[in-house]
């Protein structure tokens, strides 16, 4: 008997990426990528347009993580259109300097149309393709048909964009007609990304998903929905975390300037206190000083009353008649000796 197919026996699906930059159209689909390279396991896996690289890295981390023997290419020129933008050199160095350390054993970023990397390429040999390229109905047709050769009996295509009917892009176009024709799935959330299952002998795990997707629309996108989800707001929670570090570590400085200032006016009060204990004793030894020089006062003034008491006394013995005759005596005696 046949083993149900499980969701949650693709581990990878619930890793990290370790690569997301500003361009967001792809980070919710991130998760199935990862997933899509464990069912699959190619061979050979090709991206036609790769911009900054968040879809390829993630292909390359899933391939790396899983250990698998596999080949990949980003084939892009790196230059943009009048869709996604047009940009310059800086893009592909930033790219190159993450990229090659990491996964430069086994891939390769190609900077070619997507034309021009088609000789490169043997019929049959691509196991997992993903377009995500010029967005009009003929330019992704054009790329479609023009790779649908180079793809393996196990080939698997993605179509990225595929929810995107604005700016005159036309992906959901071709796959309302592509999947008359191919087993298919469509993740409709974000940007939106669909899956064609182009070989005649589809790895079985690929055909169980896409029967069990079919059956469980619903389930399938919101699993794949709210992983892609989690990685998003990890990325938006770092980036706030780093856009807030400046001013967490304003505030640290701040809060050490505070910290120095309340030691300061710690050492301020501690001064101000040492100089009032200063101060009050010699405003104590002043009181001390005139309570003496009061009592100082007093005794002045007692001993200036006794001797005003003593001249009066003095004054009444002088002018008294026995003074007078004692003063004659005297004069006589000392005349007669």
């Amino acid at each position: 008997m046949e083993k149900p197919f499980d969701l949650l026996s693709f581990e990878i699906a619930f890793r990290a990426p370790k690569r997301l930059t500003d361009i967001g159209s792809w980070h919710l689909h991130i998760p199935f990528a990862f997933a899509i390279t464990a069912m699959l396991k190619p061979k050979t896996f090709v991206e036609l347009g790769t911009h900054k690289g968040d879809s390829y890295c993630a292909f390359c981390q899933a391939v790396d993580e899983l250990a698998l023997n596999t080949v990949c290419y980003a084939v892009d020129s790196w230059q943009g259109d009048e869709q996604s933008g047009f940009y310059g050199e800086e893009v592909l160095e930033e790219l190159r300097a993450y990229h090659d350390p990491l996964y430069g054993g086994f891939s390769r970023l190609m900077r070619r149309r997507f034309d021009e990397a088609l000789a490169h390429f043997p019929e049959s040999s691509i196991d997992l393709l993903h377009i995500d390229g010029h967005h009009t109905y003929d330019s992704v047709r054009h790329d479609f048909e023009s790779w649908l050769p180079k793809m393996s009996s196990r080939g698997v295509v993605l179509l990225h964009d595929s929810n995107v009917r604005d700016r005159e892009f036309g992906v959901w176009r071709l796959l309302e007609e592509l999947s008359r024709q191919y087993p298919s799935f469509e993740f409709k959330f974000g940007h939106g990304l669909a899956m064609l299952a182009v070989g005649v002998q589809i790895e079985k795990e690929v055909r169980s998903f896409l029967a069990y997707a079919q059956n469980h629309e619903s389930g399938v996108s919101r699993f794949f929905y709210h992983l892609g989800t989690k990685n998003m707001l990890e990325r938006q929670k770092a980036e706030l975390s780093e856009r807030l570090r400046p001013l967490g570590e304003a505030l640290s400085a701040r809060d050490q300037e505070l910290q120095e200032t309340d030691e300061r006016l710690r050492r301020h009060d501690a001064a101000i206190r040492e100089k009032d204990r200063r101060l009050e004793e010699v405003r104590n030894i002043i009181e001390e000083s005139r309570m003496l020089i009061m009592e100082k006062d007093r005794q002045l003034e007692e001993n200036r009353l006794v001797i005003a008491d003593q001249s009066r006394q003095l004054a009444d013995i002088y002018a008294s008649p026995g003074w007078r005759w004692l003063t004659r005596y005297r004069k006589i005696r000392s005349s007669l000796s």
